[in-house]
């Protein structure tokens, strides 16, 4: 059967693809990303390093799938839907200075067997 990957998808040469696996148009895919068998991530989707994606897993066009997420088998995410892993966003510390990548704390979100989620929700 084999993976389907669209000319115009970036996918990392260390994620990990299952068969049956369709990656559509401008789809982008980080490194150390699992995603198992028979899935379909739509246009625009983006998958951040470390996602793991179970079987059958249906993701529409334009999701933002962040790091520290999960997703069981059979999960269907809508279109836009936007997964947050940072409950207190900010762009610089108290004392003015950037926000570094170690400045936060990652919220995890898992998602159980055959969810759905509905188009343009913000999962927390």
């Amino acid at each position: 059967m084999g993976v389907r990957i669209h000319p115009t998808a970036e996918v990392s040469d260390k994620a990990k693809i299952g068969d049956g696996t369709g990656i559509w148009h401008q789809a982008q895919v980080r490194e150390n990303v699992s995603i198992g068998e028979n899935c379909i991530i739509g246009k625009g989707v983006y998958v951040d390093a470390g996602v793991s994606l179970g079987n059958n897993v249906k993701i529409q066009n334009y999701v933002s799938v962040y790091h520290g997420v999960s997703l069981e088998d059979g999960v269907f995410v809508g279109p836009h839907v936007c997964f947050t892993n940072d409950m207190r966003p900010r762009a610089v510390n108290p004392d003015g200075s950037l926000k570094a990548a170690d400045d936060w704390v990652l919220s995890e979100t898992l998602v159980k067997r055959g969810a759905a989620l509905g188009a343009n929700s913000t999962i927390r």
